[in-house]
């Protein structure tokens, strides 16, 4: 489906799209808008009051961008750790709309990782905050919303994570809480998807490769115009940054078209409870990154650990 077959195609039905505030989330929450979807947005960012990830972006100009582009999108600044503003926000859906077709829970929690730090020496409470933030808020929303999405079959339900469950079950993702959190939250959508089953619907996790946001863009220090350069600058260095493997970038425009893809997709059934990543929706639906390219990131990654860098060709996984 490219991205002119998507308009329309999603015409009349609500999706919920939680951390719609920046990055994959804001994407996904445009693009299912794009399709005709009538599109709730949460993040907690608001002008006055920024959330601590020290951000500018704000869940009010997601839906202003996507009001702009003729559009339906409301703003709800919802905290998912408070369940009794998650049980508020499905109410507010369930009284305006009486009906919820799509879940995307795409909030992450990555500001708090701690890279290099044994268990032992990881500080519980900073390691909790990720664990919490990258998954409790996928249960409680998912806890809250699952009764309004099985009052109709067909629902979906997205559980962003990162990494695909083949690749996770073979690599520890560099601390035990982001290890966790990241395979807890597939899991969890290998659980839903055997819940929401006999009602119709579907839930899967989907992975972007690595991701090309904004904020990782600011933490490398480059731009959308010189990343690739960079990148490529570092072959063969090590703890430059950018890392040469960021060679193998994506926008979040592929994930958000793959899911949109997905949820306008009347098949969509068949992939219940399994483990999709951004690449293999672009590659079953006939997508393409906003260059034209595919990126296959998890094959190039791993790739990387067994051929030397100097061998590799990065066009080979675009």
């Amino acid at each position: 489906m490219t991205e002119q077959q998507s308009e329309g195609a999603l015409q009349d039905r609500i999706a919920l799209v939680t951390g719609a505030t920046r990055g994959a989330g804001r994407a996904i929450a445009r693009m299912l808008a794009d399709a005709g979807a009538v599109v709730y947005c949460t993040g907690r960012s608001t002008a006055q009051a920024p959330s601590d990830y020290g951000r500018a972006e704000t869940v009010q100009e997601t839906a202003a961008l996507i009001a702009a582009a003729g559009g339906t999108a409301i703003p709800i600044i919802t905290d998912h750790l408070d369940p009794d503003a998650i049980h508020a926000l499905i109410q507010r859906i369930s009284t305006e709309r009486d009906r919820l077709d799509i879940l995307v829970n795409d909030i992450g929690g990555e500001a708090y990782v701690k890279f290099g730090l044994p268990l032992w020496d990881y500080d519980l409470r900073e390691g909790m905050k990720l664990f919490q933030t990258g998954f409790t808020t996928h249960l409680y929303t998912s806890h809250a919303a699952l009764p309004l999405l099985v009052k109709n079959p067909g629902s979906l339900v997205v559980e962003v994570t990162d990494g695909t469950r083949g690749y996770n079950a073979t690599h520890f993702r560099e601390s035990v809480f982001l290890d966790l959190t990241k395979t807890t939250v597939d899991r969890l959508a290998f659980a839903q998807g055997h819940e929401l089953a006999p009602h119709g619907g579907t839930a899967v996790s989907v992975s972007p490769g690595w991701l090309r946001s904004e904020m990782m863009l600011d933490a490398f220090g480059v731009t959308e115009e010189n990343w690739r350069e960079s990148a490529e600058a570092n072959r063969g260095k090590s703890e430059a940054l950018p890392p040469y493997e960021f060679v193998i970038s994506e926008t979040p425009a592929l994930l958000a078209r793959g899911i949109t893809a997905l949820a306008a997709d009347p098949q969509r059934a068949r992939w219940n409870t399994q483990s999709l990543s951004s690449f293999s929706l672009a590659e079953h639906y006939g997508l393409t990154d906003v260059d034209g390219s595919r990126p296959d990131a998890w094959s190039f990654i791993t790739a990387m650990e067994t051929t030397p860098v100097e061998q590799l060709e990065v066009e080979n996984y675009r």
